[in-house]
């Protein structure tokens, strides 16, 4: 297996990916090594010379005029982690905490936190053997940093704590010994270092995206599937015509929409039929392109982040230790609000076409597309559903960055709340791939009832067949709910769009 360096300046969001999946493990780049080391002699000569540093000779937060005795100065960080591990709720799944461990690595890799070589070389191996801390994903106030997230899963390095391994939970102690690790005895700065941080925000974050950018991807699909359905007018789509406001993103939706729609005999021009679609059809472009914009500023975000150094204090190549508020997580913060307004209106207009397919006084159907109206009630609720999950989102969307509570007696009085808005965007992306999964099941029930395979574009015909392959039309009526689960689960993780690339290359 590859490993991927980690120097704190070029981690990518799909190397963290890669990581997170067990595709990949991880090392320190050695080049690293000088300037992390340099970055603690500078912490020992401060400790050794009765410097007052924050956080190293004195208390946290509102504590900080407090001094530390030097001979308390080791004991100092192993309270501060064993007093800020007090986060609430369920834990973060794996893969955001293996996220989460290579993010804090990456970010000491650029040597400017102090951290010592053996506890730097523990945080790597509990990545690479998945030694996972048990982190509880509620209590961040996205300032200073992610304290309680962070805390839970430093303890785990002296031993405290849980972890699972194996998929057993064990004590902290118990987890490393099973995957041969010791643990390590802090000392001064460091229990600080591994928690002044944004990188259970980011870590969500980056996995959030990933999810988003699929989503994004088969929304496209979706779309042209439902205008196969409806006979759409494609006039819409026209190069020419969305030249007139040259946004690259719309562009690059319509040219994807064409694309999967050439050779169908279904869809229209304009006037051939009708004049105008609805704007949840005819305003596609326009839409979908500006979420996939606001996915590229996110994106941009998150590359910055991942090779931050957020601690605070900073030790400076110069030896000077300066405090700041690089732990700040404001950037991310806004990020992750802008990408659940960008995915909740990816759900908001699919709902709408899901309403178009459905409603005989809209798609000349059969009433919710069922094969006996009355008797049987075909997809009536599957709109009910994603009705729901759009007014869900709306709730989740109200942004999280514009609340702040002060914290630590007034000294901390301005947070983020990153983490809140991180969390809310991935589910705002699980509410909006189940509704992006009822309008494949609608669109594929519609042409189905329409008697129209032949008629559709080929990679319209390939795409059906993948959808069907997890949910097949409905012959009488059933419930689709393990359908709409199953197919959104193929389109966060990317299979659907995997098979139906297979079946085009069989095709092929």
């Amino acid at each position: 297996m590859a490993k991927i360096a980690l120097n704190g300046e070029s981690l990518s969001v799909e190397q963290v990916l890669m990581v997170v999946n067990g595709q990949e493990r991880c090392y320190i780049e050695p080049t690293s090594w000088p300037k992390i080391e340099a970055s603690r002699q500078h912490i020992d000569t401060l400790v050794r010379e009765g410097k007052i540093v924050y956080g190293v000779t004195t208390g946290f937060g509102r504590l900080s005029d407090v001094r530390i005795p030097p001979e308390d100065v080791n004991r100092l960080q192993v309270n501060l982690l064993r007093s800020h591990a007090v986060g609430a709720g369920d834990p973060f799944s794996t893969d955001v905490v293996r996220a989460m461990l290579v993010l804090r690595a990456n970010a000491l890799a650029k040597g400017y936190s102090g951290i010592r070589r053996e506890t730097l070389e523990l945080l790597i191996e509990m990545v690479n053997r998945g030694v996972h801390p048990l982190v509880p994903s509620q209590g961040s106030l996205g300032a200073s940093g992610d304290l309680a997230p962070l805390a839970h899963m430093a303890l785990v390095l002296i031993g405290e704590g849980r972890a699972e391994y194996q998929g057993t939970i064990l004590n902290g102690a118990e987890a490393l010994a099973a995957a041969n690790l010791t643990p390590v005895t802090l000392e001064a700065k460091e229990g600080l270092a591994l928690i002044n941080g944004t990188q259970a925000m980011t870590a969500v974050g980056v996995l959030a995206l990933a999810e988003a950018e699929q989503l994004a991807t088969m929304a496209d699909v979706a779309v042209s599937l439902t205008m196969e359905a409806l006979r759409g007018i494609v006039t819409a789509f026209d190069p020419q015509l969305l030249a007139t406001r040259p946004h690259q993103e719309q562009a690059e939706v319509a040219n994807r929409v064409l694309q999967y729609l050439a050779g169908s005999q279904r869809v229209t021009v304009q006037g051939e039929q009708r004049v105008q679609d609805a704007y949840s059809i005819r305003c596609v472009p326009q839409v979908h392109g500006a979420s996939w914009q606001a996915l590229g500023y996110v994106r941009d975000r998150l590359a910055v982040e991942l090779n931050s150094a957020t601690d605070n204090p900073i030790v400076l190549e110069d030896g000077r230790v300066l405090s700041g508020g690089q732990f700040h997580g404001q950037p991310i913060a806004i990020a992750m609000d802008l990408l659940k307004i960008a995915v909740a209106e990816w759900a908001s207009i699919s709902e709408r076409r899901i309403e178009r397919l459905v409603n005989p006084q809209l798609s000349g159907l059969p009433a919710f597309l069922a094969g006996q109206p009355g008797l049987e009630s075909g997809l009536m609720i599957a709109q009910y559903v994603a009705a729901a999950l759009v007014s869900e989102n709306k709730v989740l969307a109200h942004p999280a960055s514009v609340d702040s509570i002060p914290s630590s007696a007034n000294q901390e009085d301005h947070v983020s709340m990153g983490t809140i808005a991180a969390r809310q965007a991935r589910q705002i992306i699980q509410n909006a791939l189940q509704v992006l999964a009822i309008e494949l099941i609608c669109a594929s029930q519609a042409l189905y009832l329409d008697g129209a395979d032949d008629t559709v574009a080929p990679h319209s015909e390939r795409m059906l067949a993948a959808i069907r392959s997890l949910v097949p039309p409905l012959k009488e009526d059933a419930s689709i709910s393990d359908g709409i689960r199953s197919l959104a689960e193929a389109l966060r993780t990317g299979t659907l769009r995997s098979k139906g690339t297979a079946m085009e290359n069989v095709a092929n």
